[in-house]
């Protein structure tokens, strides 16, 4: 029998052309992921154009946000402090034969309609934080997405930042097509 991780590896590779190309539709959202020791950080440029209050409403939709995006199965506001919310969020991250559960609490602090600040209170990773921001340039609105986390679970080197990176894409994609769909029916609140 082999080595656990040259059979991981095995399928990994096998995955790879359908991890390494991004769906059409969501080629204009640029991803870039690192690997450093254990620990993932992750740069997204998601363009969208939609007025800002709505890319803002989808961004901070939490208690709706397993209608739209398929790797979370749940998602509610446990707990508001004004603009300092915990969040959890239950689903599973998945690309190809690589897939990874997450349950998670946050606390996001909001500046309202300008940037999401987002800290692992408790849950699968040993830590994660990110800030989301929205910047208008010209007539386009661009969700800017920066931060990092350790998983819990080991990530292949070279496959596993490529199969992420696919991940973050394809859910940036999601989230448009949600900020889109509000904004071609006139939702402005949910």
């Amino acid at each position: 029998m082999r080595h656990p991780r040259v059979i991981l590896a095995a399928i990994l590779l096998a995955a790879l052309p359908q991890c390494a190309r991004p769906a059409a539709t969501n080629e204009d959202i640029a991803v870039r992921v690192r690997k450093n020791g254990q620990e993932i950080s992750m740069e997204a440029d998601c363009p969208v154009d939609a007025p800002w209050r709505i890319v803002w409403d989808v961004l901070t939709d939490y208690d709706h946000m397993a209608l739209f995006l398929s790797n979370v199965q749940y998602s509610a506001i446990e707990n508001r402090d004004a603009d300092v919310l915990h969040v959890h969020q239950i689903g599973k991250a998945s690309h190809g034969p690589l897939s990874m559960k997450f349950d998670n609490v946050r606390e996001i602090v909001l500046v309202p309609y300008r940037e999401i600040r987002s800290k692992l209170i408790r849950g699968d990773f040993k830590a994660s934080e990110f800030t989301t921001r929205i910047v208008e340039t010209g007539a386009r609105v661009h969700i800017l997405n920066v931060g990092r986390y350790t998983p819990n679970v080991w990530v292949p080197p070279l496959i596993g930042p490529m199969v992420i990176e696919a991940e973050a894409q394809k859910q940036f994609g999601e989230i448009r097509a949600e900020i889109l769909r509000r904004s071609a029916a006139g939702i402005a609140d949910r």
